[in-house]
């Protein structure tokens, strides 16, 4: 009898993280005026020129994220509030207005030239990538922690 009961038991955790899986990866394509205002607001001030390929809400377990794709392969990452969380621009730059203005100074002093293709903030790090392939990590005050 307390085979069967530890059994069913086993089955039913199984069950449920299975479910619990499928609802934690639930994409769904949007346009881009289903997403947050202030989202809206950073594509169409800086984005503008740029051709989207497509937008999505990302429907995680607890909380949700979009991403915007354009045509040339570039892209952005918003929270649900509709903050960017990351802007990957291979093909050009990240809009200058969209970097922290010391960030943008470390990287004209010390790597004069270079481009920066990829920024992305979490939790209160932020990181950027340069058109040589460095990649600079800083902190909440924006003093570099690491370089790779």
């Amino acid at each position: 009898m307390r085979s069967i009961i530890s059994k069913a038991i086993i089955a039913l955790v199984c069950m449920f993280a299975f479910q619990v899986q499928c609802l934690a990866d639930n994409d769904k394509p949007i346009t881009i005026s289903q997403l947050p205002a202030k989202a809206q607001t950073l594509i169409n001030s800086n984005f503008k020129a740029k051709k989207v390929a497509l937008a999505k809400m990302e429907s995680g377990l607890i909380d949700k994220s979009y991403d915007v794709i354009f045509t040339n392969g570039e892209k952005v990452e918003f929270d649900r509030k509709g903050n960017w969380t990351e802007i990957d621009c291979k093909q050009s730059s990240v809009p200058a207005n969209l970097i922290p203005a010391a960030i943008n100074t470390y990287v004209k002093t010390n790597y004069s030239g270079n481009r920066i293709i990829k920024i992305e903030k979490d939790d209160g790090m932020v990181e950027v990538k340069l058109s040589n392939g460095i990649e600079i990590t800083f902190n909440k005050k924006y003093q570099v922690v690491d370089i790779d």
